[in-house]
């Protein structure tokens, strides 16, 4: 072996031990930070109440008052403009928990072709269980 090969393979070594090093210290750093960072937010329990959330309750009915059991109730956040649904219980009744305090939602309901009008529920409603009851009153548009 010549000296010029000894003293590649000895520079080699070397560097391989301080990247290594450098390796080592990152994954030392990363981990300490990500300690120091809070855990995600898990989604709140079906009716647990904090004090950023609220829930919406309701009736759905026909335009006769009597409750319309198995109507679809529509929630619709207006900052994602994600939809959230339920499935209105024997009674009429709906509920939908866990809300956002800070964000706007519209309701709506619909069943066997009609629908009710556009509910708005603001962020200045500071209510932490909103009822809001919808009733049946025209056509689906087709």
């Amino acid at each position: 072996m010549t000296k010029t090969t000894r003293k590649m393979k000895k520079k080699a070594r070397k560097t391989g031990s301080k990247a290594c090093a450098r390796t080592l210290i990152l994954t030392l750093v990363l981990a300490g930070a990500a300690l120091l960072c809070p855990a995600q937010m898990q989604p709140p329990v079906i009716g647990q109440e904090t004090l950023m959330t609220r829930a919406i309750r309701g009736v759905v009915l026909t335009d006769r008052g009597e409750p319309v059991p198995g109507a679809i109730i529509l929630l619709k956040n207006m900052k994602t403009l994600q939809v959230r649904s339920f499935i209105a219980q024997n009674d009429g009744t709906y509920h939908f928990y866990g809300l956002s305090a800070d964000i706007n939602y519209e309701l709506r309901a619909q069943n066997n072709g009609l629908t009710s009008k556009i509910k708005n529920v603001s962020v200045f409603d500071s209510h932490k269980l909103i009822t809001v009851n919808l009733k049946l009153v025209k056509k689906l548009k087709t």
